[in-house]
Formats: structure tokens, C-alpha cells, sequence
């Protein structure tokens, strides 16, 4: 069995650089024949009514990247990819995992979702209109962002509208804040199952993220919070995921999904080898 690993070839940092080398080592494990690819040591193109590649022979690819149109194109090409470009798509646009979670049963955070504008900011009178559907403080983020950047916090109306006005005619949402501050739950879904979980706390900042100086514990899934991670999954049709889940008065809603979730953190915290159980699930999949 012969497998590619692609990453960014811009973002290739600690927690990429160890996605790749954990994967390919459970890979070798396996007798599969795995090798490391960036986003730039390839081509894609289409010839007359076909997609081809030089990436040549491969089972699978782990695709550690969000470029989507390389995505399908690779998929043309006949590649199975883990996950799917649909998939990815689907998490890295925010508003859009949003879109498709709805209507689907799952708890979800209030959001308003801005309109498309092409040039200047969000208008004074539109932002009224936020506020007066939700209440203080609101969550704006960048439709399109990851390790907690992107994401700010209005405490009032003033806040508000410097934020969008900094932020121009980026896409963005707007989400009452829920929760604790600095608080969330990190799960690792795999072929459908709560593999693995950490509590992440953030003493210094809104945002629990690890990359902004939170903290990662152990924490052992209740049976609600494993059905709504591994729930959330199955709809966004994911093999592989970070699912972070907001808690307030023992309800539970989804705050994010990431389809490219780092596993160095959860899998020391938790004690399960993620890169393992991703490997082996993969190697599986291709078997059958």
C-alpha cells in the first residue's frame, strides 16, 4: 500500500511539521510506503477534458491542507483523500459549517451572519441590527480563520463597529458569547468515534486556544459530549476532526470544527496516540 501526506507548503510549522512525521511513522508501522509532499512540490493541471498530476501512485492522501480546489482536482484525478475536499470546505469557511449544521439537530451558538459586502465596511445601520439581535458581548470572527486569529470581542456598540471597520469587507460572522471565557473542549473524531479530549483553558484571553497561551487538561467525554462530537462529524462527513464544544449551565453547543485539528497536544494530555489510531483507520479504509 503506497500513501501521500500533502501539507501547505506557506504553513509548515511545529504542529504541521508533527502532523507529518507522527502519520508517516504509524504509516511505516504498517508496511505502508508514505511520503511527505508540500502544496508546492507538484502540479495539477487539466488537459483536454482531464485532470492529471505528477503526484503519481498513491492508495490515499492525508490531506493536511485547505486549498479545496487542489482538493477536487485531486480527487479528479481518482486519489482517495482524507478528508474529503467537500468536507474541508465545509470547516474552513465558519458561516458555512454553520450553514450545513443547521436544521440537524445539533446545538448550535446564536449567530448572525454578515451579508457580503464588496467594498468599504458593514454599515452603521446593519450593525444596529446585530445588536439588537444579540446581546453583549458578541463574538466577531473572520469566516475564514484558524488558531484562534481572527476572532475579537465587541463589548459595546463602539467596539463593535471599530472592529468591523478594521476588518473591511472580510467575511465574517457575529456570535453571542457563550460559555466561559477562555474556556472550551477540544474532541478528536475519527471514523466516526471520540477517539480522544482536552479541556482547554486560557487564564489571559476569551480564546482557549493553545497557539494563544491556553493550557490543554485531561478530561474524560460524557456520554453527551462524545454523541454531540461524534454527531457533528458524521454530518459534516468527516474522517478526521477537531470538534471544540462550548458548555454554560451544563447545556453544550458546537463553537468550531477544524478538519486539520493538531494532535500533539490532545494526544499528550489524553494519552492516546491520535497519529496511531488516524494511521491505522486510514490503512483500514484502503484494505477494505
Amino acid at each position: 500500500m503506497k500513501g501521500v501526506i500533502i501539507y501547505n507548503a506557506s504553513f509548515y510549522g511545529e504542529g504541521v511539521k508533527n502532523q507529518t512525521e507522527e502519520l508517516k511513522a504509524e504509516f511505516e508501522k504498517l508496511n505502508v510506503d508514505v511520503r511527505i509532499l508540500s502544496s508546492d512540490s507538484f502540479t495539477v493541471k487539466i488537459e483536454g477534458d482531464k485532470v492529471v498530476t505528477d503526484i503519481g501512485e498513491a492508495d490515499f492522501i492525508v490531506y493536511l491542507n485547505k486549498d479545496v480546489l487542489a482538493a477536487r482536482l485531486l480527487e479528479k484525478c481518482g486519489y482517495k483523500l482524507f478528508n474529503s475536499a467537500f468536507s474541508i470546505e465545509l470547516c474552513d469557511d465558519k458561516a458555512l459549517t454553520y450553514a450545513y449544521l443547521a436544521n440537524s439537530g445539533v446545538p448550535l451558538i446564536k449567530t448572525v451572519v454578515a451579508p457580503n459586502i464588496y467594498y468599504g465596511s458593514l454599515s452603521d445601520g446593519y450593525l444596529e441590527r446585530v445588536s439588537e439581535n444579540l446581546k453583549y458581548p458578541i463574538v466577531v470572527k473572520v469566516n475564514k480563520s484558524s488558531l484562534g486569529e481572527g476572532v475579537y470581542l465587541a463589548k459595546d456598540d463602539e467596539s463593535l463597529k471599530e472592529i468591523c471597520g478594521n476588518l473591511g469587507v472580510a467575511p465574517i460572522i457575529f456570535q453571542e458569547f457563550y460559555g466561559e471565557r477562555g474556556r472550551d473542549l477540544r474532541v478528536i473524531v475519527i471514523g466516526g468515534k471520540a477517539v480522544a479530549a482536552m479541556e482547554r483553558i486560557n487564564e489571559n484571553d476569551f480564546r482557549a486556544n493553545i497557539e494563544l497561551g491556553g493550557k490543554g487538561y485531561s478530561h474524560e467525554l460524557s456520554v453527551a459530549e462524545k454523541a454531540l462530537a461524534e454527531r457533528t462529524a458524521e454530518i459534516l462527513g468527516l474522517d478526521y476532526c477537531g470538534v471544540d464544544i462550548l458548555a454554560e449551565n451544563g447545556e453544550l453547543k458546537v463553537c468550531e470544527v477544524n478538519s486539520n485539528a493538531f494532535f500533539k497536544a490532545v494526544s499528550a494530555i489524553s494519552g492516546k496516540n491520535v497519529a496511531k489510531i488516524y494511521a491505522e483507520y486510514i490503512f483500514a479504509q484502503n484494505r477494505g
